[in-house]
């Protein structure tokens, strides 16, 4: 009863749920959905709450996934409840989409929970979490070097990842597992273990059962209010922190909306400089300059983690690559990768960056004449074989190198750069990835895919237009004939 109490008071408290609302409550069959399934259902008949239980089967775990799901049941049908259940292949969709099996399954949970809640035309998802999931999710996050919103943890009520129209409220979050599992006890009430909660080879589960109860024993036996009280403050000064960079970034929009409008630009230039408009970026404090790069990188569906924010906030007008790892699926699918940049303003900006094809083209030229010329993809070719005792001196030229003619052999393959291409440069010692070697000499990665190269009948590249040649096809005191390559853009 003083469970039931409590919980009564967080929903009044707290807001979470008005009389005769509807709301799903999503039921794993483990003890802390089970229990408050529930509470709910009990504080229901006072309150006129319409609840639908809703149960989603990950077949993860086999018989033991539909044993979950038959109990589920089994109480909705014995509270007299409307019951909407899904299964889904939590590992299909994780390698399809190249996520963890923890990442899709939260995913698609969500999914189907938005998908209940529209179907019994609900607003409201009611979850499980508790206190002790507070703690364990703080230690998660704080190896993981999140910033103050993540140390706050989960919140009493936020919108739902998968459809912002529907709320999602945690009735429990203040409860430790203990008054769930008594209250259980006392009530009777039936409910499933899952055996991949012993698992120490999970983060989680080890933070479970080994970092706190070590914490606990040896360092803090009030372990549990001193950390949720250091979560409280860091979510209020987040908070705090987040509403100054919401402000801040609504007047630097409309001040540069204005700026726009005016013909001279003289509310740009007063933005800065007269004191009227807002606080420049770099006179801002730290924390608010790391929240307003967070929020507007959160805009563009940019994960910002804490290095990709400290290089914007620290140097303006400089991009950064950002892999298909930190954007959303659907960017990641689209753009593979983009680079963003912040302005002298304070302003974050997304380019997508151009994703260049490795070309195949390519010409087989005949060394077999004297002399000769061609074309090949904008770059005009000469070249010209010598006998040794024909020439001295070799002159160094723009545009001009030299090889040992015999050791190029004939024909000679005319291409671009493709993948594993490797070739051992002038001087160098040892053989490289032209990759490599590229992104070594600063090549530009647009530049790179129109360069030519130059390979023998075998593969082997000897020269890379405007880049060293090979080293194995340097003249030598053995070179008999050599070969002139002249090359210039047409």
């Amino acid at each position: 009863m003083l469970l039931l109490s409590q919980i009564e008071k967080n929903i009044h408290s707290k807001g979470l749920l008005r009389p005769g609302q509807r709301l799903v409550v999503a039921v794993s069959g483990g003890l802390d959905s089970m229990v408050l399934l529930w509470l709910l259902s009990e504080l229901s008949s006072k309150s006129g709450w319409r609840l639908t239980v809703a149960h989603l089967n990950h077949s993860l775990r086999g018989r033991s996934s539909d044993a979950d799901q038959r109990l589920v049941g089994l109480t909705a049908r014995e509270l007299k409840l409307p019951f909407i259940l899904e299964r889904t292949d939590v590992r299909a969709f994780a390698r399809g989409r190249g996520l963890s099996l923890e990442m899709a399954a939260r995913q698609l949970r969500h999914d189907f929970l938005a998908r209940a809640a529209r179907q019994a035309q609900a607003k409201t998802i009611a979850l499980a979490h508790h206190a002790d999931d507070q703690l364990e999710l703080f230690f998660l996050r704080l190896f993981r070097g999140s910033a103050s919103d993540g140390l706050a943890g989960m919140k009493w009520r936020n919108p739902s990842p998968s459809d912002p129209e529907s709320e999602l409220i945690r009735p429990l979050l203040d409860q430790p597992k203990a008054a769930l599992r008594e209250f259980a006890l006392e009530s009777r009430i039936a409910y499933r273990e899952d055996a991949s909660n012993a698992l120490v080879d999970i983060q989680r589960n080890r933070i479970r059962h080994h970092l706190l109860p070590l914490l606990r024993r040896e360092y803090q036996p009030a372990l549990d209010k001193t950390i949720l009280r250091t979560m409280d403050v860091a979510g209020a000064e987040g908070e705090l922190a987040r509403q100054a960079a919401l402000e801040w970034l609504k007047g630097v929009r409309i001040g540069f909306t204005k700026a726009r409008e005016a013909p001279d630009r003289s509310a740009a230039r007063g933005l800065r400089t007269n004191g009227e408009g807002p606080c420049p970026f770099e006179k801002l404090p730290i924390a608010v300059q790391r929240r307003c790069l967070h929020l507007q990188l959160l805009d563009q569906g940019i994960t910002p983690d804490y290095g990709l924010v400290e290089r914007l906030r620290t140097v303006a007008e400089q991009p950064v690559t950002v892999g298909a790892a930190s954007l959303g699926l659907d960017q990641a699918a689209q753009a593979g990768t983009c680079s963003v940049f912040r302005d002298t303003n304070g302003l974050v900006h997304l380019q997508p960056i151009r994703r260049f094809q490795f070309s195949g083209k390519s010409m087989e030229l005949d060394l077999g004449s004297p002399t000769g010329k061609v074309e090949f993809d904008g770059a005009g070719i000469r070249w010209r074989i010598l006998s040794r005792r024909s020439s001295g001196r070799l002159p160094k030229l723009a545009g001009r190198e030299w090889f040992d003619a015999d050791q190029v052999g004939s024909p000679v393959i005319l291409r671009h750069w493709q993948p594993g291409d490797r070739f051992e440069p002038i001087g160098l010692g040892k053989p490289v990835k032209l990759q490599d070697w590229f992104t070594n000499q600063k090549v530009p990665r647009a530049r790179r895919h129109q360069l030519v190269v130059a390979a023998t009948a075998k593969g082997e590249v000897f020269w890379v237009e405007d880049q060293r040649i090979g080293e194995r096809f340097r003249l030598s005191k053995k070179t008999i004939h050599r070969l002139q390559w002249r090359w210039q853009r047409l």
